[in-house]
């Protein structure tokens, strides 16, 4: 028993759960303090999109978790890992609820400044942290090149998804319920670049800030292990 707990721990600590799990609980704590402050529940939206973020971290845990009870079954992984590539643009996009940033008496500018950066920043550690244990997934069955191309791949696919949520306002789920309102959302800039560059623009800036971002957390978990 003892002996399943100690592996079980390892296990989370390998995820980077518990760090995940208190700058969650502080991100909370702080929107429950603005509540108090304000005596009005603004920002949900914020939890929600934690919650959403969440998702694809527990499904790369999910993936992580079958590897280790039937190793070289990959097929077990399919489910869990097109779940997760679904949910994953989720976690970066809470960095733009930033564009609901104003002044809202009697809270502080800088408290709410603090509050959207916290939720940020934990989405931005949920996906570097759950990209992390996909690519090592990929790595053990297609090799180390195949792996970061996967890591890129998925990266780039995450500005997209952060530009179909923000300006398109899709959600993950509309793959499946509204691929029509997606495949328009794309068509557009596709047609006519020139009367789109907001599409490009965005897209690439925040792949470029995701992979950083996910360089410098790789760097320091390698680091860390070694």
């Amino acid at each position: 028993m003892f002996l399943s707990i100690k592996r079980f721990h390892r296990f989370l600590a390998g995820q980077s759960f518990y760090p995940l799990v208190m700058a969650t609980l502080l991100a909370l704590a702080i929107f429950c303090g603005r509540v108090l402050i304000s005596r009005r529940v603004e920002f949900r939206l914020l939890v929600w999109n934690l919650f959403l973020a969440w998702l694809p971290y527990g499904f790369s845990m999910v993936a992580a978790g079958l590897h280790r009870l039937f190793p070289r079954r990959w097929g077990l992984l399919l489910a869990p890992g097109l779940a997760w590539l679904v949910f994953f643009p989720n976690a970066p996009y809470i960095v733009t609820d930033l564009y609901h940033l104003e002044h809202r008496p009697p809270v502080p500018m800088w408290f709410d400044i603090g509050l959207i950066s916290i939720y940020a920043i934990t989405g931005f550690f949920l996906a570097a942290a759950s990209l992390r244990t996909m690519q090592i997934l990929v790595k053990v069955y297609l090799g180390r090149w195949l792996s970061w191309a996967f890591a890129f791949a998925t990266i780039g696919l995450g500005g997209l998804g952060i530009y179909l949520g923000r300006f398109v306002r899709v959600n993950s789920w509309d793959l499946l319920f509204n691929p029509f309102q997606i495949a328009r959302g794309l068509a557009a800039p596709v047609l006519d670049p020139l009367n789109n560059l907001r599409f490009f623009g965005f897209t690439l800036m925040f792949t470029a800030i995701l992979l950083v971002f996910y360089l410098m957390f790789v760097s320091v978990i390698n680091r860390a292990e070694e």
